[in-house]
Parts: structure tokens; C-alpha cells; sequence
């Protein structure tokens, strides 16, 4: 049978703020276990929560980015089970009366845009973690009242591949927000995902899967690409859906059955008497709202209108904030004509240095003067574009600049026209068929030609000099 799937995202994000949401204990990822506590956090009898005005801030510049509709009444919900790594046994969250609701961004698919909505953005704390290590469980408080927000998406996802340039795309406008490090070892960012199958055609979804434990945006699709076939199978084979949780295991690529999945009314959701509602007016929305950075659409639509990049290019330069910001600062002191040089080397060379090594663009040691500096020795003819991808290299390794590498590998190449023309005599007496086919129409020939002169020259003539040198020596004699 032919099934649809349907995808539904839960994102949660750390904020990066320099205190917990409800306390004044610092965050500081890498501390001592239980070093960043306080009797708050801890749940002791008797404490009261304030919530962190900044966290607030933060999550309302989020959902103003997603275009979600910010409430004008909010308030904070006591979310009940047992939590062993969370003391108060429950999570301060948000119910009925979320931050935000109704808003969306776009993925693209065969470059065609893709709205996929997301059903609301809400305040929540962090909860500790758990360390199971020689037959006992220990836990670390430090991270338990972290502020966070949930980022519930609609079931707009019909494929993994699409949950994939979700979390991408969503993750990238964060970035450019400063409003989290995304980082998915620290735990910073983490996802769950809904899956339900359901016969092509029919609009009535099916019984759904949530997934967790997956650590990267590869995992994300590993597990979802895994329960379609699964799903598939048991559907196929008359089989019933249960309602449950399960975890990817990703060294046997397989989903494991963790639990029955609750819903709303297990958690026995009530108003946190201790915390007050909260009226947020149109001007503090007004105010974040100016403070927020231009974003990567916008800054791709820039990006192409004034540099004349195509939209591929351009996607390239800005799904980094750092790496939008490194690229369009080498684009603008180019001093060459042609901007599509520099676009060329940044996501042809520099990008391939840089996916090599899993880092950023502008993590790599090298500077926008080192490496216009490199491109100038190419423009120039002094050095061959093969060599300076090597020198590029050298240069992020060792941190010495271009001309340095250059002259100490003795890279620069040849352009003396009289030394070349001894060696292209040379090579027109070795080559006497070649220059033949030459001189009978055979244009190919010269560009044998050429290479033997460069092979002759160890590679250190300039190869456009010497097809010109060449082509005026066969054609006049």
C-alpha cells in the first residue's frame, strides 16, 4: 500500500543567558557536577521562582523571527511526573496560554518555497542530566533550570529530507538571533519528532511515533527514515500502531520502544501559583522587534542585488552567521572587478578547506588580507591556481602568510618570455606531430603542447603566457 508520511518537530533551545531561568545561579557548561546550584533550582520547600526578564526577551526576539503572534497574556504552567533529574518532580512550562502561536518558515524544495507552520514558541526550564556509568546513575543539577523554549511545528513534513532542511533552516535563523550557541553536543539544541504514516489520500492522520535521543540533524533523518519503513511494514502487515515513545539507537541504526506516550491530561498541566501572568504590550513587542539583525532570507536577497550572486552562491554565504559576515567582508575590500573571483574561491577552495576540517568558513585560520593577498598572486599569473589551493592550505595549517609559503616553496611562476621560448624550442623539436596536427587545424594540439611546456618547466610556467608564445610561434613560422 502507498502511505503518506507526516512529520511534526519539537525543538527545544537552551538560552544563552549568563543565569537559570528562576534563579541567579550562573550557567557555565564543562563546570564541576552540582557546582552551579542554589536552593531554587534544587526545589527546596519554601523557595520561590523570579523568572530571568532577559530569557523573556530572547524567546520573544525567536518567535518574532518565526513570525509567530506574540500573546499579549502569557503565564507559566506546573507540567507533573516524576523527573529524576528535575527535584520540584515537575517542569515549569507552558499549557494554554503559550508565548507565541501561529507562526512559520519556509524550506524549498526543488528551489520551489515550502511554508511550514509552527504551532507555537513557549517558556520552559531544563531539566538536570543523568550519567549511567558502572552499574549506577548519578545526576548533575548544573543544568537543571536552564531557560528554555519549545518550537512546536505543525505536521507540515511529509519526508525526512524535509525534517532535515526544517531543523536547518531553523537553526541558522537562530544563529543569526545570538540568542542560543545551538550547540547539539552541549546539548543546547535538541529535537524530538512526531512521525504517523497514513493511506495517500486520506487526511485523517495516523497513530504517531515521537522519537528521541538523536544528537545531530542526520540522526533526525536516520530515525525518521528508519520508522517510515518500519511503520510501513507493520501497516502492510495488519498490524496496529501503538502510541508510544521510542529511542534511536544510531550505532544499530534501529528505534527502540522507551514507553507508552502520555498525553496532556497525565501531566495534570495547573497554573503555577508561584508566578504571576505576565502582560507583554505592544511596545516592549515594537522594541525587540528593531533590535532584531537582518536575517538570512534577507541578507540572501542583499546579498544578490548588490554583489550580482545567483541565488545558489548566495544560500552558500549566509547559512552562517559568521561565515555570511567573513564572506561579504572579503567580497567588499576585493579590489578586483570581478566580485564572482572572490564568490568563487569562498565556496569553491575555502569551503572545501573548511568541510574537511568540520569547521566553519570563518573558523579557518586565515584572514580576508591573507587571502586576497593569495587570489592577487592567481590574478597576477605569478602562481598557478592549483598551486595556490595547495598554498591556501599551508597557509590555514601553518598561519604564515601567502607570499611567505610562496617563495619558500619557490611557487612563483615562470613568465620571462625569453627563458619560455627555450623551452618551447625544446618542446617543438620533441613534439614534431603535434605541431603538425597544429598547423593542419587540429586545435587541440597546442593545448598538448602547452602541457608539455609546463611539464618541462615543473610546472612552473605561466600557462597563458606560454599558449600565447606558442600559438604566435607555430602560426608565424
Amino acid at each position: 500500500m502507498i502511505y503518506q508520511t507526516v512529520i511534526g518537530l519539537e525543538v527545544h533551545l537552551q538560552l544563552s543567558t549568563k543565569t537559570k531561568a528562576f534563579c541567579g545561579c550562573i550557567i557555565d557548561f564543562g563546570r564541576a557536577p552540582n557546582t552551579c546550584v542554589c536552593p531554587i533550582c534544587l526545589g527546596f520547600p519554601g523557595t520561590l521562582p523570579v523568572y530571568n526578564k532577559e530569557a523573556l526577551n530572547s524567546a520573544i526576539k525567536v518567535a518574532l523571527a518565526f513570525n509567530c503572534q506574540i500573546q499579549e497574556h502569557t503565564k507559566f504552567d506546573r507540567k507533573n511526573y516524576f523527573y529524576p533529574d528535575l527535584p520540584k518532580n515537575y517542569q515549569i512550562s507552558q499549557y494554554d496560554l503559550p508565548l507565541s502561536r501561529n507562526g512559520y518558515l519556509y524550506i524549498y524544495r526543488d528551489n520551489k518555497p515550502k511554508r511550514i507552520g509552527i504551532t507555537r514558541i513557549h517558556l520552559e526550564e531544563d531539566a538536570g542530566k543523568l550519567i549511567h556509568e558502572d552499574g549506577q546513575s548519578l545526576v548533575d543539577f548544573n543544568r537543571a533550570g536552564i531557560p528554555l523554549i519549545e518550537i512546536v511545528s505543525e505536521p507540515d513534513l511529509f519526508s525526512p529530507q524535509e525534517a532535515f532542511d526544517y531543523l536547518t533552516n531553523l537553526k541558522s535563523i537562530i544563529e543569526y538571533l545570538d540568542v542560543s550557541d545551538c550547540d547539539m553536543e552541549k546539548g543546547s539544541l535538541r529535537c524530538d519528532a512526531n512521525i504517523s504514516l497514513r493511506k495517500a489520500g486520506s487526511l485523517e492522520l495516523g497513530v504517531k511515533t515521537e522519537l528521541k535521543n538523536m544528537n545531530s540533524f542526520k540522526g533526525v533523518k536516520d530515525a525518521l527514515s528508519f520508522e517510515v519503513g518500519r511503520q510501513a511494514e507493520l501497516l502492510d502487515r495488519g498490524g496496529d500502531m501503538v502510541q508510544e515513545t521510542r529511542l534511536w539507537d544510531a550505532e544499530k541504526g534501529v528505534t527502540v520502544s522507551m514507553r507508552t506516550k502520555e498525553g496532556a491530561k497525565d501531566y495534570r498541566y495547573f497554573p503555577d501559583p508561584d508566578l504571576t501572568r505576565f502582560h507583554i504590550n505592544q511596545d516592549m513587542i515594537e522594541r525587540l522587534r528593531l533590535k532584531l539583525p537582518e536575517l538570512p532570507q534577507e541578507k540572501l536577497q542583499r546579498f544578490m542585488k548588490e554583489y550580482s550572486l545567483s541565488e545558489y552562491d548566495a544560500k552558500i554565504l549566509v547559512s552562517s552567521k559568521e561565515d555570511a559576515r567573513f564572506s561579504e567582508e572579503c567580497i567588499r575590500i576585493y579590489p578586483g572587478k570581478d566580485k564572482k573571483l572572490m564568490v568563487n574561491w569562498l565556496i569553491g577552495p575555502l569551503l572545501s578547506e573548511a568541510n574537511s576540517r568540520k569547521v566553519k568558513i570563518s573558523e579557518l585560520n586565515i584572514t580576508n588580507d591573507e587571502l586576497i593577498s593569495l587570489i592577487g598572486f592567481v590574478e597576477r599569473g605569478e602562481i598557478s591556481g592549483l598551486s595556490a589551493k595547495g598554498v591556501l592550505s599551508q597557509m590555514i595549517d601553518s598561519g604564515k602568510s601567502a607570499r611567505e609559503l610562496i617563495i619558500e616553496s619557490n611557487l612563483l611562476q615562470v613568465s620571462d618570455t625569453e627563458e619560455l621560448s627555450k623551452i618551447i624550442e625544446s618542446v617543438i623539436l620533441e613534439n614534431t606531430k603535434s605541431v603538425d596536427d597544429f598547423r593542419s587545424g587540429k586545435t587541440n594540439a597546442l593545448m598538448f603542447l602547452v602541457g608539455q611546456v609546463m611539464k618541462k618547466s615543473s610546472g612552473k610556467a605561466n600557462p597563458k603566457i606560454v599558449g600565447q608564445l606558442l600559438s604566435r610561434r607555430l602560426t608565424d613560422a
